[in-house]
């Protein structure tokens, strides 16, 4: 795949990778399809929810840049969450190296209905304006909206006015919710965006450097973890986006290579910096589970000459965490001996979990008769075909945080302990156990850690824990009523309304 830094931004998921956001089958019904080129998305009848582009996947990210200014270019309820991630941010402990010297700087073009008639390219020069006169930022990100994008704003227009006579380099980000149903190609659009306008070339090589880009649904303790361990073989993260500066995104081209915490967030930025600066890259395995940071370990220290090192390290990490996972394993057998023999968990969330998670709850001692995925694309199709290799056929549920179907599914396989978070809405409404998957970025307690040996212990023992500990959901299931109706379950597809003939 080229990357073409001459066009405005990225294609879509759709156009480049097949993404799809509807699917319900076996894993590897799911790699057939793709492989033959019959996997084709499914329209909903009825949809709860769907993710945007510019809400939930950028404006969280882009405001934390610490010497940039966020304008977006929208109408004014469309930059709300960036309000929301401030607060949530602003929990990071001191004590953890947090940066604290960050303020967030944004605003909102607030397109009206004139706007939309006579154009909002006026109010956009005036933002970028006041964010110069405001913040003196080193960048200006301007993340576009369905408004702009409807009425064809011409966004790089506007830039090339501005460019010469503003100090901050202007970065326009395409990020239209219309663009694409597949949330993901939001991640492509900022990285097209900062490779084009962001990332020089190398003034020097720095050998020891790693570009480590990572989901706000890894925690900071991640960011410590992923920090120490590099350090122990003679290496240096360089993370992005949250909380960088612009001279740390502007040195990626610099670095010794691209590593991956998320492969389906790093893909772009990653194949984009070899292509432009020679910046090697490797996109799986993440450093989640034990196996899995040993291989990520080993695949850095390839790109860097750190093979000795990077052995010495895991053998020393290994004598550590090793026993604490025994214990974690001892406790997970001890329920299997009471529920016949077996524990099931139902987890995921995105590509990049379904293809680590999955393997860690086997590494656990435990199995996974499902697994949920936002969205899937032909971008890891080789890794979720070794994953079947590695732990057996399983089930996938593809559903952007559709409340509804994750219901369902929970229901049907009825697992013992369900993994969910506050986007997939009511499986807490059931009798057996039930946690959430995943931190955000500002949980700075130490059980809410995934990444590394550190990480792998921190969630073992958390899921654990989980399977003693039911008064959350005990008390979801007494005070709050079922959302969805007995005949919904009963139908044997949680996309029954992906059926034209259902509906009537």
């Amino acid at each position: 795949m080229t990357i073409n830094l001459d066009a405005p931004t990225c294609p879509t998921r759709e156009q480049r990778a097949n993404g799809i956001n509807a699917f319900n089958g076996k894993a590897t019904e799911l790699v057939e399809r793709a492989r033959s080129g019959q996997l084709r998305n499914c329209e909903r009848d009825f949809q709860q929810n769907a993710g945007c582009l510019l809400n939930f996947y950028l404006t969280v990210r882009v405001a934390t840049i610490r010497d940039s200014a966020m304008i977006v270019h929208s109408p004014v309820g469309c930059a709300a969450p960036a309000a929301l991630y401030r607060e949530v941010f602003r929990r990071l402990w001191t004590s953890l190296n947090r940066a604290v010297d960050f303020d967030f700087h944004w605003l909102t073009t607030n397109i009206g209905e004139r706007d939309v008639i006579y154009g909002a390219a006026d109010k956009l020069r005036y933002a970028i304006e006041e964010s110069e006169r405001r913040h003196s930022p080193e960048a200006i990100f301007i993340l576009t909206s369905c408004a702009s994008g409807i009425i064809g704003e011409d966004i790089e227009g506007v830039v090339s006015e501005l460019q010469p006579r503003t100090r901050a380099t202007i970065v326009p980000i395409h990020c239209e919710g219309i663009r694409s149903r597949i949330v993901q190609t939001g991640y492509d659009a900022f990285w097209h965006g900062i490779l084009k306008y962001l990332v020089g070339k190398p003034r020097k090589k720095q050998a020891d450097l790693v570009n480590v880009a990572s989901m706000l649904s890894y925690t900071w303790q991640d960011r410590v973890e992923i920090t120490r361990l590099l350090g122990k073989i003679g290496l240096r993260p360089n993370f992005i986006p949250e909380f960088a500066t612009v001279g740390e995104f502007r040195q990626m081209s610099e670095a010794a290579l691209t590593a991956p915490v998320c492969p389906t967030y790093t893909d772009y930025l990653s194949r984009g910096l070899e292509q432009e600066f020679g910046v090697p890259y490797f996109l799986y395995p993440s450093p989640i589970g034990m196996a899995n940071t040993d291989e990520w370990l080993r695949q850095v220290a390839a790109l860097t000459g750190k093979g000795k090192e990077a052995e010495r390290v895991i053998k020393e990490e290994r004598k550590v965490w090793e026993p604490r996972m025994d214990k974690i394993r001892a406790g997970f057998d001890e329920l299997k001996k009471k529920n016949g023999g077996q524990y099931r968990i139902m987890g995921s969330l995105g590509q990049g979990r379904l293809v680590t998670q999955t393997p860690f709850f086997h590494e656990l001692g435990v199995t996974t008769p499902v697994a949920l995925c936002q969205d899937f694309d032909d971008l890891l199709l080789e890794d979720v075909e070794n994953l079947i290799k590695r732990v057996g056929d399983f089930e996938i549920v593809v559903n952007t945080f559709q409340a509804a179907e994750v219901a369902h599914t929970a229901r049907k396989h009825d697992p013992d302990m369900v993994l969910s978070c506050p986007f997939q809405g009511s499986a807490y409404k059931r009798e057996k156990g039930m946690t959430r998957i995943h931190a955000l970025r500002a949980d700075g307690r130490t059980w809410s850690a995934q990444a590394g040996y550190a990480g792998a212990v921190a969630c073992g023992n958390f899921l654990l824990q989980a399977t003693h500990n039911r008064s959350f959901q005990n008390t979801m299931l007494a005070k709050t009523e079922d959302p969805y109706r007995p005949w919904f379950y009963e139908q044997p597809d949680p996309h029954y309304f992906h059926r034209k003939e259902a509906i009537g």
